[in-house]
């Protein structure tokens, strides 16, 4: 056996035809286009527009819109959106004149909506359509065709091996043939040599990365045009019907319609919290969830679930979250006559992580005075679900462990009939009468549960009856989510494709030589260096040698016939073509 010195013999030039030889067995081990204007465009108009097109589909401009739309999210995640919080971006005006005017011209009170980010996004999905189908085009045309026959000179690939065996050339390529499938390489024999190739799952990984892509680039805009996202506050006891006035905040995407509401109904029928009750961590929530009773359609049949924080309930494409909790102090008022003019759970807002609350409870219509003069009613609540006496400022525990409920009550109007819309949660004083008390102060009073205030000069009254819990609910409906999700798993695994196979070929030739014996040679040749292909084409030579042995060469003296030979060495080529 000889043992090959791969490479060109020192001082040796390749011709032209060689390297247009070796540029051939090379081709098409890509999809990525033949930049044919890298000397830059002279072709007019039509010049300049192939060389925008080609700029714009190439790979480094898309990475460059995509970072760009990285970078365009930021100021979205951290100044206040006018489609999110119209209050918070209220108040950043209101906060920051100066910078406020700026960011209203860059758009940055509603980024993904502006013009700029808009055009990023637009281009980005330009970019990889016009990226993708021509690749695609190219890639089913190689899938078609054969790989492309051997190099005249094996010795300028980057891999080599030759040896010398008393095999027949048809022996050696049949034996070469198979090998070369079983390993499942397309192969076939290309006149005294046969070609094979393998690894096209990089492209379809590559191919499929910029297809999922795309994928998600739509879901996300249709999920941001079609999507809806609203609160409820929800009391035990009371129900929800999922319609547009029900709601009490509301947002959606341009092109979304209100038939676009899932029919979907449910009831709060109760709520459960625990809390940690010593150790450092008192008072922290150990267990939120809401049991609830819901029916899908106006003739659904009732059905119970159990909503938890992080683990919505799904109907259809809605979601059904639970964001909130707190207390509903339950209330009668009487009139002066001691009627019952007012009967309700008030859901007050919590101000601390142990629930401390506060709000509002206003009496609008019926109640009358001792001389039965009909007025409104304003009573300001603060509500402590655990009430410590030296601590009447806050509550000591979330939970109801000693519920106290202070009331300071007014009458008189409450501006309601005005027409200008006010908060359930806060009571407008300026046409308001204090009540006083025996002494001349103002009446204020703690009740706990059972309990009654009563109202000066035979007024009514007004009876903490008991509390009750509320849940808060973001119900969200974005359509296609499972189709981003779906984009974003195939992107990963197309990445994982494109980045850790790779596209080689390997070449085995045999022709008789001047001394008649067969000369077999053998070259690998990948997209990129990599030290895979001299190691895999060492492991083909190395099975394909013990099926045709070597023979020793005439010029030096063989050893004996019973003696192994060795094995065919696999050395990068000296001025290979990397």
């Amino acid at each position: 056996m000889s043992k090959s010195t791969v490479g060109s013999a020192p001082g040796e030039t390749p011709a032209a035809s060689d390297e247009q030889d070796l540029g051939a067995a090379g081709s098409q081990l890509s999809t990525a286009p033949v930049d044919t204007l890298a000397s830059g465009p002279a072709l007019g108009l039509i010049g300049w527009v192939r060389w925008f097109w080609r700029q714009l589909t190439s790979m480094r401009v898309a990475l460059l819109l995509l970072l760009l739309l990285a970078l365009g999210a930021i100021p979205g995640s951290l100044i206040p959106q006018s489609g999110t919080d119209e209050t918070k971006v209220a108040e950043f005006r209101q906060a920051h004149g100066t910078l406020a005017p700026i960011y209203d011209r860059l758009g940055l009170f509603h980024v993904y909506s502006s013009v700029w980010f808009s055009a990023i996004y637009i281009l980005l999905f330009v970019s990889l359509i016009g990226c993708i189908v021509p690749r695609t085009w190219q890639f089913v045309g190689q899938l078609r065709s054969r790989p492309p026959g051997a190099p005249k000179r094996l010795t300028r690939l980057p891999a080599y091996t030759t040896w010398r065996t008393d095999a027949e050339p048809e022996q050696v390529r049949e034996a070469a043939l198979t090998l070369l499938r079983k390993r499942r390489f397309r192969a076939h024999p290309a006149g005294d040599a046969v070609a094979a190739e393998k690894g096209y799952l990089r492209e379809v990984g590559n191919l499929s990365f910029h297809i999922a892509l795309i994928v998600m680039l739509v879901a996300f805009a249709c999920g941001q045009l079609y999507k809806s996202e609203g609160n409820k506050l929800v009391v035990e006891g009371d129900g929800f019907s999922n319609t547009l006035t029900q709601y009490n905040d509301f947002k959606s995407g341009n092109l979304f319609s209100t038939d676009d509401l899932n029919p979907f109904s449910f009831t709060l029928e109760k709520f459960t919290g625990t809390y940690e009750t010593s150790g450092p961590n008192t008072g922290t929530a150990r267990t939120f969830q809401s049991a609830i009773t819901y029916s899908v359609g106006a003739y659904g049949k009732d059905k119970k679930a159990v909503v938890k924080v992080n683990h919505p309930l799904e109907i259809d494409d809605s979601k059904i979250y639970l964001t909130a909790h707190g207390y509903a102090p339950v209330i009668t008022v009487r009139d002066g006559k001691g009627d019952v003019v007012y009967r309700d759970a008030v859901p007050l807002l919590p101000l601390d992580s142990n629930i401390t609350s506060s709000g509002v409870i206003k009496v609008l219509d019926g109640y009358r005075d001792a001389k039965g003069v009909g007025e409104q009613l304003g009573i300001s609540a603060f509500f402590l679900p655990t009430y410590t006496k030296g601590s009447e400022a806050a509550s000591t525990f979330p939970a109801l462990r000693n519920p106290v409920l202070n009331l300071t009550p007014y009458h008189g109007d409450l501006g309601v009939n005005s027409g200008i819309p006010q908060s359930v949660y806060q009571l407008d004083k300026s046409h308001m009468k204090e009540f006083k008390d025996s002494k001349g102060a103002q009446l204020r009073d703690n009740l706990e549960p059972g309990e009654t205030m009563t109202l000066p000069n035979g007024a009514g009254s007004v009876t903490y009856e008991g509390t009750k819990e509320w849940a808060n609910f973001q119900i969200t409906q974005q359509p296609a989510s499972g189709w981003a999700l779906g984009g974003a798993i195939a992107a990963i695994f197309g990445l994982a494709g494109s980045l850790f196979l790779q596209r080689r070929r390997v070449w085995v030739r045999a022709v008789k030589g001047d001394d008649g014996v067969t000369v077999v040679e053998m070259g690998g040749l990948g997209r990129s260096e990599s030290a895979k292909v001299p190691e895999e084409l060492g492991d083909l030579a190395g099975i394909l040698y013990d099926q045709t042995p070597s023979t020793p060469d005439p010029d030096t003296p063989g050893p004996p016939a019973s003696s192994a030979s060795p094995e065919p060495e696999v050395v990068p080529a000296e001025g290979a073509e990397k």
